[in-house]
């Protein structure tokens, strides 16, 4: 059992659901990561998803890119963040994955970017670019390293296909609550709940509910149908507006606390 198996396991078993933060690796820099994960952790985050900045992000809106920007002007290496997440592993409990592109697990080798991770402590990875159809290289070597990897759903993905990719998804199944890229929204499609119902009839896989959700009522909407909730682009605003520093990671914990009270 993966340490992402054991924390699902856990929360099941006490009758409550995930919290999954997402945070760009470098941004401003990797100190800050570090103290982040460590405060996201204290929080009472579940899971911590880390973005491994690319220049070219098919799914991210505006927050998000700019945070990759930022960080890749500063000149973040994968090798830097790797040794930053070896640090924060051994410092929290909780599961960190990894959101990176496909390009650059195949640039640094899949075999070599897993055994990488592994050493980093990485409980998973969450590779958006990669079609399910051809993953299967990647998903034998994750599977053999008792790696998780995350796959993604869309509301426009046909159902036959949605039931393929959530059988091969590992760890949890990332639920993509819009069409479009990632960002803050103050509402969420009509259909979202039952959507979210109707794929997690179809697969024992945690289903975590991702993009546009920013605030304790969309908290309050969601917690009850999903085994999670994943706020990434809310989080991200708010370090790309205050910068490195205790400040920032104190606005991130107290924002973060606020949703967290929000749960079912």
């Amino acid at each position: 059992m993966s340490k992402i198996d054991e924390c699902f396991a856990k929360l099941r078993a006490e009758g409550k659901k995930a919290f999954v933060p997402f945070i760009t690796a470098g941004d401003p820099d990797l100190a800050t990561t570090e103290a982040l994960i460590r405060e996201l952790a204290s929080r009472g985050a579940s899971i911590c998803e880390v973005g491994i900045p690319y220049s070219d992000p098919i799914a991210d809106g505006p927050v998000i890119q700019a945070s990759y920007t930022r960080a890749l002007d500063a000149g973040v290496k994968l090798a830097d963040i790797f040794a930053m997440l070896k640090r924060a592993s051994a410092e929290v409990d909780i599961p960190l994955l990894t959101m990176v592109s496909y390009s650059i697990v195949l640039r640094h080798g899949p075999q070599q970017y897993v055994d990488d991770a592994v050493a980093a402590g990485v409980s998973g990875l969450i590779v958006p670019d990669l079609p399910v159809d051809e993953s299967s290289a990647l998903a034998s070597i994750c599977r053999k390293a008792d790696l998780g990897l995350v796959h993604l759903v869309t509301p426009t993905t046909p159902k036959e296909r949605a039931v393929r990719i959530a059988r091969a998804s590992t760890g949890f199944l990332y639920y993509v609550s819009v069409a479009g890229i990632t960002g803050e929204r103050r509402e969420l499609p009509a259909e979202l709940v039952e959507n979210v119902r109707w794929l997690a009839a179809q697969t024992d896989v945690p289903v975590c509910i991702g993009f546009g959700i920013s605030t304790p009522e969309h908290v309050r909407q969601l917690s009850p149908v999903a085994d999670g909730l994943i706020v990434g682009s809310a989080i991200v605003r708010r370090v790309g507006e205050s910068g490195a520093g205790e400040a920032t990671v104190k606005a991130v914990g107290e924002y973060v606390a606020e949703l967290l009270a929000a749960y079912a």
